[in-house]
């Protein structure tokens, strides 16, 4: 399959394109920058060159293809308005691949988040959510699995709060890089709150199943630790990095720091189950160990 990717030098998806290239598949791959290009080529893939917001771009991309793999996403987290202006960057963009499939019966793979149930770990059943920081992500992802009806195979793999390879990536990183800030391996709340990881490179496995066999309009878990508790997550951070490690107020952490508080554990069973997915890298605390002090 020739396989369309946008944000392919990223944590998830230089670990996509590499398991699509391992795996048998070409890869086209949207660059931003000669940076960015070098890395697409020397990973073996073709470059198309573009921003998530050059619409035209990414419908050549998409045509040119057997099937898309959605990733890109704005790296400015700093303020809510920045958040909302990657949201509806990364709306329009899916709204543009999707129209670009229609008829076609080809897939299209996008990623959101795991959703927060109250109470329970969230399954591959729960909606995902269509209100708050991050709501604007939920409507959109639902809009393109609504594609399923208009002969696009659009599916969604949901991402848990850390994605990591080789201790970095996700909220994990995001917690480790606010250590290095403060001096001080902090978390919020009380810190019993759990968050849920993959390793990059299994859930590039699951991009993969996803894209090649998952039936249209379904959602997948992209989930190996269903859920560590942050204070055990800022404890090895804080180890590594030689730093106290205490709570400390969620408005540190910016606009994330309403959803950093929560306790959203997951689960992927059904995932395992109906793809046969099996993630067999290092765990996320396993992983952090490699953080460099």
């Amino acid at each position: 399959m020739h396989v369309f990717v946008t944000g392919g030098t990223g944590t998830i998806g230089s670990a996509v394109v590499a398991e699509l290239i391992e795996t048998g598949h070409t890869v086209l791959a949207l660059a931003r920058s000669d940076k960015s290009a070098q890395a697409l080529t020397d990973a073996g893939a073709e470059v198309l060159r573009g921003q998530l917001a050059d619409l035209d771009v990414l419908r050549t991309g998409a045509a040119r293809s057997d099937g898309v793999i959605s990733l890109a996403f704005g790296s400015d987290y700093s303020t809510e308005d920045a958040l909302a202006r990657s949201i509806v960057e990364e709306s329009a963009a899916m709204t543009a691949l999707g129209e670009e499939l229609a008829g076609s019966d080809r897939p299209i793979v996008t990623v959101s988040g795991t959703p927060w149930v109250p109470g329970r770990t969230a399954t591959e059943a729960d909606p995902l959510p269509v209100e708050g920081p991050v709501g604007g992500r939920g409507r959109s992802v639902n809009a393109l699995l609504a594609l399923a009806s208009r002969g696009v195979r659009a599916t969604a793999v949901r991402m848990p709060r850390t994605v990591h390879n080789e201790g970095t990536g996700g909220f994990a990183g995001l917690l480790t890089i606010q250590a290095r800030r403060a001096g001080v391996a902090g978390y919020p709340g009380d810190g019993t709150q759990r968050w849920p990881a993959v390793h990059a490179r299994d859930a590039a496995v699951l991009f993969r199943l996803a894209l090649e066999s998952a039936p249209a309009g379904t959602a997948w878990h992209a989930v190996a630790d269903e859920g560590d508790a942050v204070r055990d997550i800022a404890a090895v951070i804080g180890r590594r990095l030689g730093l106290p490690v205490e709570p400390v107020p969620q408005e540190n952490f910016g606009p994330f720091g309403p959803i950093f508080a929560l306790d959203q554990p997951a689960s992927s069973a059904h995932t395992r189950e109906a793809l046969g997915w099996r993630p067999t890298r290092p765990s996320l605390l396993q992983d952090l160990e490699n953080i460099q002090p």
